[in-house]
């Protein structure tokens, strides 16, 4: 559960709401469901917390969704062995 404030998606606004559709639509199909904790049908976390400026979220997640790309020359194994090493270099839970 994030500590700062947070929109809801059942309260976004139509810019918020764009920011999410967007992003979602370039991320692989795995990242569809969310893992973490749901409330009141809403995902809590690191989406959620970048919730008060849709151009950050939309950014900053598009990014990782690009990098995700199937097209791109690394497998899908490859894609998470780097990422996972860089959030045990970061000191990331997640």
């Amino acid at each position: 559960m994030t500590w700062i404030k947070t929109t809801p998606a059942s309260e976004a606004d139509e810019e918020l709401r764009r920011a999410l559709e967007a992003t979602r639509a370039i991320y692989p199909i795995e990242y569809a469901t969310p893992v973490h904790a749901v409330e009141d049908g809403e995902a809590t976390g690191i989406v959620a917390s970048h919730s008060l400026i849709p151009g950050a979220l939309y950014h900053a997640f598009s990014t990782f969704g690009v990098l995700m790309s199937p097209e791109l020359p690394l497998s899908r194994e490859q894609h998470e062995m780097i990422t996972t090493v860089v959030s045990v270099e970061n000191r990331c839970h997640y």
